[in-house]
Parts: structure tokens; C-alpha cells; sequence
């Protein structure tokens, strides 16, 4: 996209807000429909097997659509577009909780998936639009505020889960609140158009080389993360002989570490920078790594996976940052980098289970570890260079559209 429009410095912060609070939303589904998983394999009368299947089918999905985001954008300005496709999302709730078999599970997750990556990608770009005008770093705390939401959707679910309602209901009621507040939400997002001679991205098409080289980067981090969160309970148990509590604690703590740090990781990125903030991420998570294979006893470990996820936790908001100022196209170098997270986030569970099968759990985490060293040496594909920034002009009315440069 062409062109600039210079937004006030007020317009900007509501914007800022706007779209944060559209992170928070687009994060609650996932938690909303994390916490009921028990139910709905009930309902669909499915095996472990063929739950761990059907759950694969969201990455797909996502994987698949991601790239049309860009597309969709260009042709109704970014606001718009949005706005549908976070409707879609938060709608698409009440999918999961109605499948009768694992056929319909399947397919219903696919679309779940779809509509999940189509919005990400949709935010994401926005967020990294509104970033640039503003002059500084706000991916991390918009990612932390994803997280933010993920915990007040799971917090619902848990206690719908408690009193036992009935997941269908309980998806709707959630769906319905979601969807209206995401509209509202959107409302204070930046109205950003094409120019009218810009050529419109393909609707589908390989992610560019810059895309696959920040995509890398990414991929250590997501990958780090994704390990950590589904197996430091069962590494705690399996490994040191952990209680079940002490090992579900430890899955909390990972969680929590990684949203906090989100939420104050843009203070550090203005301060230090995206390069050095991600090394230094890089050698933490590296630690936390060798922490968690060298450890004696639970707390040991507890203590490397909290420094996992420490460092791992801006790596996410600062690629999607890093790709949407890469090149013309945003929303495509961003759905590049989003379809290799997201397959980093599918694929490392079962390749940590594979590994372990083979030789030992110890050694899938050393694998980690090397990963997570792979972000200090990959750090300087995060390299911002000048920021197209369009600067605020205090008093000035704020304009209900802009170009995207």
C-alpha cells in the first residue's frame, strides 16, 4: 500500500488500545475452547488418537488460509476486513462443540483454524501498521494481551467446566458476548485503504525470502515455547518424580512468565532493541534449557522453564514486526512468518513425543535448548533499519482513513 496519513498523537493511542483490545478478544476464543476439549472428545465419542488428529486440523487450517488475509484487506482497507474476519473467528466458537463424530470434528476444526489464522494475520498487520506511527514497540505487549486474553477465556471455561454446562451453551453465550465486544473493538482500530493503483497481493502464493529467513527465527522460539508448555508437566512427573500438582504447576508458571514478559517486553525492545533483546532472550532460554536437562530436582526445572520462556517470549511479536516492515507487503511477509510459526506450534509436540520414544526426554529438551541458542545467533535477521513512520501531528483532527506505506 501507498500513500501516508498523519494521525493524531490522541487518535494513535486510542488506536493502540483499540487494537490491543482486539488481541485480548481474538485470545479468549482460544482459551474458551482449550478449556472444554474434555467435553467436546466426549460428545464426538473420540479416542486420545483421534482427538490428537482432529487437533492438528486448526494449524492446517490456519496454515491454508492465512495467506487470502492479505488479499481480503486490499480489498475492503484494513478495518473492514478485520472486523469480518474477527467476527468469523469469534463465531466460529460454536463449531467444535456441535461435531457428532470425528469426521465433523475435523472439518469443523479446519474452519476454526481458518478463520483463526485469517484474523491473526489481520490484527497482526495492524498492529505493526499502528506500531510504525507511533514510533515505538507495542507487538509484545499486544501479543501479551493475546495471552491476557487466552487466561480470562480458560478462567471462564474452567469454571463452565466446574458446574458442569453443557459446552454448546456455554460456547454460544461466549461467542455472542465476544463477537459483539470485538465489534466495538474495532471500531477504534486505524482505517488504513490501498491506494487505488496499488496491485493487490495473490491470494495464494509462497511466503517471500524475507518472510522465511525471519520465519526461522520464529520457528526457535515458537518451538521452545510449544515444548515447554505441553511437556514441562509431563517432563517434571516423567524425569524428577514430581506430584501431579507440582508438575501442573509448573505449566502455570510457564504460562504466566511468558505473559508477563509479554506485557513489559516493549519497554525493553524501545530501550535495547529488537536484535540485542532477542539474543539476550536467547542465551536466558538457552540456560533454562540446560537448566531443565542438567536438573536434579523440580524446582531446577521449574527455574529453567520459567528462563524458557523469559527468553522466548518477545520472539513472536518482534518477527511479526520484523516482517510486516520487510518489504511492500505486509500482510503477505506477515502470513508467511505466521504459517511457519504456526507449523513450528504443531509440529513440536509430537517431535518432542517422537524423540523421546527414540531416546529420552532429557534429550528432546537438549534439543530445545539448541534451538533456543539458534535466537542468539539469528537475532540480526530482526534488524528494523528506518522506520516508515508517520508522524503524529498533535491537534490534528484524526483522519478516518489512511494509505499504508
Amino acid at each position: 500500500m501507498a500513500g501516508e496519513t498523519v494521525f493524531s498523537t490522541e487518535r494513535l493511542r486510542r488506536a493502540r488500545f483499540a487494537v490491543a483490545a482486539v488481541f485480548c478478544v481474538h485470545g479468549a476464543v482460544t482459551g474458551s475452547f482449550a478449556t472444554r476439549i474434555p467435553w467436546i472428545q466426549d460428545h464426538a465419542d473420540v479416542s486420545a488418537g483421534q482427538l490428537g488428529l482432529a487437533l492438528a486440523f486448526p494449524a492446517i487450517g490456519a496454515s491454508l488460509a492465512m495467506p487470502l488475509a492479505g488479499a481480503i484487506s486490499h480489498r475492503f482497507g484494513a478495518r473492514t476486513a478485520l472486523r469480518g474476519l474477527l467476527v468469523l473467528w469469534t463465531m466460529a466458537l460454536t463449531l467444535p462443540s456441535l461435531a457428532p463424530d470425528i469426521y465433523g470434528l475435523c472439518a469443523v476444526l479446519f474452519v476454526y483454524g481458518a478463520t483463526a489464522g485469517m484474523s491473526d494475520v489481520a490484527m497482526n498487520a495492524l498492529g505493526v501498521e499502528t506500531e510504525n506511527r507511533l514510533g515505538k514497540s507495542i507487538m509484545s505487549s499486544l501479543h501479551g494481551m493475546w495471552s491476557v486474553g487466552a487466561l480470562i477465556g480458560s478462567a471462564a471455561g474452567t469454571v463452565a467446566a466446574h458446574f458442569g454446562a453443557d459446552a454448546r451453551l456455554h460456547h454460544l453465550i461466549a461467542a455472542l458476548a465476544l463477537t459483539a465486544l470485538g465489534l466495538v473493538c474495532c471500531q477504534g482500530v486505524l482505517d488504513l485503504q490501498s491506494a487505488p493503483d496499488e496491485e493487490a497481493p495473490p491470494r495464494f502464493s509462497l511466503p517471500p525470502k524475507s518472510a522465511l529467513i525471519i520465519g526461522a527465527i520464529g520457528f526457535c522460539g515458537v518451538f521452545a515455547e510449544g515444548a515447554s508448555l505441553d511437556w514441562s508437566a509431563v517432563y517434571l512427573r516423567d524425569e524428577l518424580g514430581s506430584s501431579a500438582g507440582v508438575a501442573a504447576a509448573s505449566t502455570t508458571a510457564f504460562a504466566l512468565t511468558m505473559a508477563v514478559a509479554r506485557l513489559v517486553g516493549d519497554r525493553v525492545v524501545d530501550r535495547f532493541g529488537a536484535v540485542r533483546t532477542v539474543r539476550v532472550g536467547g542465551v536466558a532460554a538457552t540456560l533454562g534449557g540446560l537448566l531443565v536437562v542438567l536438573a536434579p530436582h523440580a524446582a531446577v526445572a521449574m527455574a529453567g522453564f520459567g528462563l524458557i520462556g523469559l527468553g522466548v517470549a518477545v520472539v513472536v511479536p518482534l518477527a511479526f514486526a520484523a516482517a510486516g516492515r520487510s518489504g511492500p507487503n505486509p500482510s503477505q511477509a506477515i502470513a508467511g512468518v505466521a504459517t511457519i510459526t504456526y507449523t513450528s506450534g504443531l509440529i513440536a509436540p509430537s517431535a518432542i513425543g517422537g524423540i523421546a520414544d527414540a531416546t529420552s526426554l532429557m534429550f528432546s529438551f537438549g534439543l530445545v535448548t539448541l534451538l533456543a541458542f539458534g535466537l542468539v545467533l539469528g537475532a540480526g535477521v530482526l534488524r528494523p533499519g528506518a522506520r516508515a513512520t508517520a508522524p503524529a501531528a498533535s491537534g490534528t483532527p484524526a483522519a478516518s482513513s489512511g494509505k499504508v506505506s
